[in-house]
C-alpha cells in the first residue's frame, strides 16, 4: 500500500485549517504560488456567498519543506480563517460563550445525524466541521501532489457541464467516445475555456442561461446544484489494482470525489449510460499501434478497466446536490422543544458547483498520486524517476 496519507483538521469559523501530508518523496521543488493560485480558484464562482469576500486564502507551510524542496518528512500546512476575528467568543478553544446555540437542524445537512452520533446538544459542533470550508486544505494538498504528477507528464483539468437543468453539450466524455491523437488537446481546450468563465463553463451561451437560473434560485431563496467533469491525461498504464478491491483505481477515485460535501453521484466514462447500451456499444475495441503497445479506438471506459488505468484519458463526472442552507428554509424540528419550526439559516452559497470542480481536481490528484507512489515509490524524487523510466522502458520492449 502507498504511504501517501492526508489528514486535515479545523472548524469553519475556528482559527484556521490544519493539514498534514505524509509520504511525499524528497527532492521535489514546490512552487508556493501554484498552491495559492489553486486556493484562489476554489474561492471563485458565480453564486458564491459572502464568506468568499472575507477569506483570501494563502498557504502557510510549517514543516517538511526547506529552501523550496520537500524533505521526505511530513508536510504541515496552515490556512488562516480571517472570519475567526468575528467568531472568537463563540469558537474559542478554552473559554467563551455562545448566546445562541443551535437546536434546529437543516434538511439535507449533517446537522441532525451528526448530533445524534456524537451526542451534541449544540448543532454548531457538527456544522463547523461538516462545512465545505474544510476542502480548502484539500485543494492545497492537491496542488502539492499535482506538482509531483506534473514531473511525470500527468495533467488534470475540469469544467462545469450542468447547472440545474441547463446543460453544456461539450463534454470530456463526449470527446472520449472516439479516441484520437487530438483528444487530449481538445480536453485541454475545454478546460482553458472554462478557466475564463466564472461558472467554469466552456460555452458562453450556455453560461448565460446557467447564470439566469442561479439568479432565479437566489430570488426565490433557494439553492441549486449541477454536474462537473474532471479529466486526467497521460496517466501511465497500471495504476490501481484488479486484485484487491480497496486499491481499484475507479473505486478510489469515486470515493475521493464522493467525499466532497454535497456530491451525490460519481460516473466514470459512460457511467450510467452503460445501462442503456449493448456491450458492443460500450466496450472499447483494441487496435495495434506503431509502438507495438495496443491502443483503443474509443474511450467509453473513461481510462480505467478492471480497476486499473489503461493509458487513455481518465474521465470522471460528479453530481452535486443543491446546498442545504436555504434563505427560505424547509420545515424542521427544534430539538429542545420537539416543535415544528423552519430550519436554521446559516450564511452560505446559492451555487458552489464551480468551486466543487476545483476540489474535484484536487481529489483526482491526491488519488492518482497515492496510486502513483504505490507503483513507482521511492524515498526521493530521483529514485521515483528511475523506477518510472525503467517501467516505461520495459513496456516498450
Amino acid at each position: 500500500m502507498s504511504n501517501l496519507r492526508v489528514l486535515t483538521a479545523g472548524e469553519s469559523h475556528g482559527r484556521g485549517l490544519i493539514g498534514i501530508l505524509e509520504g511525499m518523496p524528497a527532492g521535489l521543488q514546490i512552487n508556493r504560488e501554484k498552491i495559492n493560485e489553486q486556493l484562489s480558484r476554489r474561492q471563485k464562482g458565480y453564486g458564491r456567498g459572502e464568506r468568499m469576500k472575507i477569506e483570501t486564502d494563502q498557504i502557510d507551510i510549517l514543516s517538511g519543506i526547506r529552501f523550496g524542496f520537500t524533505l521526505g518528512t511530513p508536510i504541515a500546512l496552515f490556512i488562516e480563517n480571517k472570519d475567526w476575528n468575528n467568531w472568537k467568543n463563540r469558537m474559542d478553544i478554552w473559554s467563551g460563550k455562545d448566546d445562541s446555540p443551535l437546536s434546529i437542524p437543516r434538511p439535507g445537512h449533517a446537522d441532525l445525524a451528526g448530533a445524534v452520533k456524537y451526542d451534541h446538544k449544540d448543532l454548531r459542533n457538527v456544522l463547523e466541521r461538516a462545512s465545505a470550508r474544510e476542502t480548502a486544505m484539500r485543494v492545497a494538498f492537491g496542488s502539492i501532489v499535482y506538482q509531483l504528477l506534473e514531473v511525470f507528464g500527468i495533467w488534470i483539468g475540469s469544467h462545469v457541464i450542468q447547472i440545474h437543468q441547463i446543460c453544456n453539450s461539450n463534454t470530456f466524455q463526449k470527446l472520449g467516445e472516439k479516441s484520437n491523437p487530438e483528444t487530449a488537446d481538445q480536453i485541454k481546450k475545454l478546460h482553458q475555456l472554462a478557466e475564463r468563465s466564472n461558472l467554469r463553463c466552456s460555452d458562453g451561451s450556455v453560461e448565460k442561461k446557467m447564470k439566469e437560473i442561479i439568479q432565479h434560485a437566489q430570488k426565490e431563496g433557494d439553492t441549486i446544484g449541477g454536474v462537473f467533469e474532471v479529466a486526467a491525461l497521460h496517466v501511465p498504464v497500471g495504476l490501481g489494482s484488479y486484485a484487491v478491491w480497496d486499491r481499484r483505481l475507479d473505486a478510489c477515485i469515486a470515493g475521493g470525489l464522493m467525499s466532497i460535501p454535497a456530491i451525490k453521484a460519481v460516473e466514470i466514462g459512460l457511467g450510467i449510460e452503460n445501462a442503456s447500451r449493448f456491450g458492443s456499444e460500450v466496450h472499447d475495441p483494441i487496435v495495434p499501434a506503431e509502438n507495438r503497445i495496443p491502443k483503443r479506438s474509443s474511450n467509453r471506459a473513461g481510462g480505467i478497466e478492471g480497476g486499473v488505468s489503461n493509458g487513455e484519458p481518465i474521465i470522471v463526472r460528479a453530481t452535486m446536490k443543491p446546498i442545504p442552507t436555504l434563505t427560505k428554509p424547509l420545515p424542521s424540528v427544534d430539538l429542545n422543544t420537539n416543535q415544528s419550526v423552519s430550519a436554521h439559516k446559516e450564511r452560505s452559497d446559492v451555487c458552489a458547483v464551480p468551486a466543487a470542480s476545483v476540489v474535484g481536481e484536487a481529489m483526482m490528484a491526491i488519488v492518482l498520486a497515492r496510486s502513483f507512489c504505490e507503483k513507482y515509490g521511492g524515498d526521493s524524487l530521483d529514485q521515483m524517476k528511475r523506477h518510472f523510466h525503467a517501467d516505461r522502458q520495459a513496456i516498450r520492449e
